[in-house]
């Protein structure tokens, strides 16, 4: 098969399974276009089989805002037709479906199949904005292909929309190789000096990620047991949980890492990792958290209870609930047994409900169906 795939080159998670399934279609010797405003950061290494291709925006004084899905379906559709493309598949239902739909009226009569993996946002909060509704609509309802990440995102999504197009749940995946290979990057030791407990955090910043509440949680888990806090991400609230960390007076303790490509080996020196979002379609982080041995402190909410199993791969409350939260991270890293046993059921189940071996051949069996269709 040959197969565009336009996603956003972000750390968010669409970006990351947008780049780690073109990858492993690639492995499997299928011709992967790759088409954004930059390289995904999942693909900074040379493959055979993937090409990279940047969208360029011109900016014209006419336009108060570059016409990035204008842009976007036009090298669409050049390259649909220079390559003979099978399949276009558009992570995020706007732009990137919207911009597919218009790549195939332009490269029309040529025929050219349209799959669209909504990812959360994109219905969330994009799609739930008025002005976006109808062509949120649209484009799912033109698509030949839908997939969600989630049960629960298929959903919201049939009810906010009253969509009545066939949607796919496709799990998102990891590969087990990562969360198994010893690291020879992280150090325990390095950031936790006197062997105290590690926890982790690893996002966007934005709101809805609550991070805030992180640091709120870890300061509970301080004040019972010796423990170090690694927050890994940039974003819109960086400086105020900084200066949440320095209200709490808990500078010492907390390490902020940045923006890092590939968090597992960083993962494996961690004891929890805390996820209380506002709003987890899905809930990436938490999975390649397991995938690494490590248990999941975080909120039920949208899809993660599907990821994470409260009682045997972590701990799932209400969002906000902080004290239960902070109490759950405790009575773990107070019990050895169970923390040990906690991080093999993690380890278990992603890899034998998420792993690659498991998710990929749904995908070769839906890309199969939408071309016979």
């Amino acid at each position: 098969m040959k197969i565009g795939i336009s996603c956003y080159p972000t750390h968010g998670g669409s970006g990351v399974v947008a780049a780690e399934l073109g990858l492993q279609l690639a492995n499997a010797g299928h011709e992967i276009h790759i088409v954004s405003y930059a390289t995904p950061f999942r693909l900074n290494t040379f493959h055979p089989n993937i090409k990279i291709h940047d969208v360029e925006v011109a900016a014209y004084p006419l336009f108060k805002y570059p016409p990035f899905a204008l842009s976007l379906a036009t090298k669409l559709a050049e390259i649909a037709k220079e390559y003979g493309l099978d399949i276009l598949h558009a992570h995020y239902a706007v732009p990137h479906a919207t911009s597919a739909w218009l790549a195939k009226q332009i490269i029309a009569p040529t025929k050219i199949k349209l799959i669209t993996t909504l990812h959360g946002t994109d219905i969330t909060l994009v799609g739930a904005d008025a002005s976006f509704q109808r062509v949120v609509k649209f484009s799912i309802e033109q698509s030949d292909g839908v997939t969600a990440v989630s049960n629960y995102l298929r959903k919201r999504t049939q009810e906010e929309f009253g969509v009545k197009h066939d949607i796919r749940v496709l799990y998102n995946f990891i590969d087990p190789a990562r969360g198994d290979n010893p690291t020879h990057v992280c150090k325990k030791s390095q950031y936790a000096p006197d062997n105290e407990f590690l926890l982790m955090h690893a996002s966007n910043f934005r709101p809805v990620k609550r991070v805030t509440d992180i640091v709120r949680i870890f300061a509970k888990v301080r004040d019972a047991v010796p423990a170090r806090l690694l927050l890994i991400g940039e974003g819109p609230e960086r400086m105020l949980v900084q200066q949440v960390v320095k209200d709490l007076g808990i500078q010492k303790d907390v390490i902020f890492m940045g923006q890092v490509d590939l968090i597992d080996d960083l993962l494996k020196c961690a004891d929890i990792f805390l996820l209380p979002s506002e709003q987890e379609s899905f809930g990436l982080a938490a999975l390649e958290a397991m995938n690494c041995r490590v248990p999941v402190i975080g909120a039920t909410t949208g899809g993660l209870p599907e990821v994470v199993v409260h009682g045997e791969t972590g701990f799932l409350f209400p969002v906000g609930d902080i004290k239960d939260m902070a109490n759950a991270c405790i009575e773990l890293l107070k019990n050895p047994a169970q923390h040990a046993a906690f991080r093999e059921a993690a380890r278990k189940r992603a890899v034998e409900e998420f792993g690659i071996d498991v998710i990929m051949p749904r995908w070769m069996k839906f890309y199969e169906e939408v071309l016979a269709g």
